[in-house]
């Protein structure tokens, strides 16, 4: 695949433009969960939208996803459950998490922060926005720790919310609002398809297998595209062009170039075929900032079951790092900060169990921790000590060093001991890339300087809005604020036709 940035095309090059060009008010690249949902918009607002897809279906890496949206501050389902929340409360917790990444000290960036607030403040109306696509999200809670909620269950934890020092800045709640399809993929599938019966109640027109190659610029501001569909070629002119069309972890040259780590060949793509990073550098060619393009998401769970938390992970110094009850992609990212990525899990014959999905491998029992340090290659004295030091606390049901949720405390005391591998390489991690193009509250297109890209719009794996990092992420934010800032960046862009 390419690096290369796509060539800009000046409206004035094209032949019969204006008058024998055809014209829409908002064209959209990509009908993922951000595309469609801006599509939506901007049709209903009553603009002229066409939709391009690059593939015969819709769906993009959207249809991969196991159908989670991160919603709160009091939404149906919460309310069902007696589960208290308010908007508040949740951007205490998206606020603290994103400054989780930044450097001792740091401010999230005014731009951010706007966005959290926007989004927090907004949730309960975005949850019935997708209720009312048609999709009704079981009114019920899953109270386990998983991945994702193994039946139909309406609202789960899928966050740090539980975790120190995140549980003492918000109070927690479950916002992990799940579609109803048992299951850990496909549940999105449900939200595309109710996407495109929506917009076929309007006059919005959807065009599968045509991509855009090119944007076309008029007097410094984007005004259409080239597009291409087999080997038929043509123009389409905009007066805003919306490019939600996925991120770059399928093109192994944007990867190895930005984020290496997922290129290693030791992690497992979570890509649709056009994950290719052509929104990404279609944006870069009429001077977008790319934003946060050294983060990915990765991730290798060991958990479901949860018991399995009440067990210790060191490193290949035998020392423990981070609290074992961090959500699955923040604990991964722990892991693979360590002496070559190296880490195990360590869990007492009374709490052992088989992982639930064979993504981290059963790697042996031993008898006594000499045994144990010397088959996973770690120093006796400081595995035991570490042991001793956790199992002692462990039976106040205390963990001064880590202070992992009550819930999750357990003395690992009773021989033998289960060891889990955890190891880069061994373990089987995944991922996506989470950097994109620098966008303002509704989708507008930045420079570096601030300044804001005429006609231009990104939503979707193309953008950069809530979630940046692995460590600060929660299970439905890419459904959730793709969903959200596509509909705003629709919106937008239909009001300035």
């Amino acid at each position: 695949m390419s690096t290369e940035i796509p060539e800009v095309i000046d409206a004035a090059t094209v032949p019969g433009w204006p008058a024998s060009v055809e014209s829409v008010d908002v064209l959209v690249v990509g009908f993922g969960i951000a595309g469609g949902s801006a599509a939506l918009e901007a049709a209903r607002a009553g603009a002229r939208v066409v939709l391009l897809e690059r593939a015969a279906t819709p769906g993009g890496t959207t249809a991969m996803a196991g159908g989670h949206f991160y919603l709160g501050g009091g939404t149906a389902v919460q309310q069902a459950c007696g589960i208290e929340d308010s908007a508040e409360e949740m951007e205490k917790y998206l606020l603290a998490i994103a400054a989780d990444g930044l450097p001792t000290g740091t401010d999230v960036d005014p731009e951010t922060a706007a966005k959290i607030h926007a989004y927090c403040t907004d949730s309960v109306e975005h949850f019935d926005w997708v209720e009312s696509l048609g999709i009704t999200f079981e009114r019920s809670f899953f109270p386990g720790k998983a991945v994702i909620q193994p039946g139909t269950e309406g609202v789960m934890f899928t966050g740090n919310e539980k975790v120190y020092p995140f549980r003492d800045v918000a109070k927690p709640a479950p916002r992990g609002h799940k579609v109803p399809k048992p299951g850990d993929t496909g549940g999105a599938v449900m939200v595309i398809e109710a996407l495109a019966d929506q917009l076929e109640q309007t006059n919005a027109e959807i065009r599968y297998e045509t991509g855009a190659s090119n944007l076309v610029v008029e007097d410094g501001r984007v005004v259409g595209v080239a597009w291409r569909r087999f080997d038929e070629r043509g123009y389409l002119r905009a007066r805003s062009v919306i490019i939600t069309a996925g991120g770059f972890v399928g093109n192994a040259e944007m990867v190895a170039e930005h984020v290496p780590l997922l290129g290693s060949g030791k992690l497992f793509p979570l890509a649709s075929t056009y994950d290719d990073g052509l929104g990404l550098r279609l944006g870069k060619s009429v001077g977008a900032e790319w934003r946060g393009m050294d983060k990915g998401f990765q991730t290798a769970p060991f958990y479901p079951p949860s018991i399995l938390m009440t067990g210790i992970i060191v490193n290949k110094r035998g020392r423990r790092f981070a609290p074992e009850d961090s959500y699955h992609s923040r604990m991964s990212a722990f892991v693979l900060e360590q002496d070559d990525s190296e880490a195990y899990l360590i869990v007492d014959s009374e709490h052992i169990e088989m992982p639930s999905m064979p993504l981290t491998p059963f790697l042996d029992g031993y008898d006594t921790v000499e045994e144990m340090a010397d088959g996973i290659g770690v120093p006796f004295d400081a595995l035991e000590q570490t042991l001793n030091d956790y199992n002692k606390h462990a039976a106040a049901g205390e963990d001064p060093e880590f202070h992992k949720y009550h819930d999750w405390i357990a003395p690992q005391d009773k021989a033998p001991w289960g060891v889990i591998d955890l190891r880069l390489g061994k373990a089987m991690y995944a991922g996506f890339t989470m950097g994109g193009m620098r966008v303002d509250l509704d989708g507008r297109v930045q420079r570096a300087d601030g300044s804001v890209i005429e006609g231009l719009y990104a939503g979707g794996a193309c953008a950069v809005n809530i979630a940046q990092d692995a460590k600060g992420y929660c299970s439905g934010m890419q459904l959730g604020e793709g969903s959200y800032f596509g509909r705003r960046a629709g919106k937008h862009a239909a009001g300035a036709r």
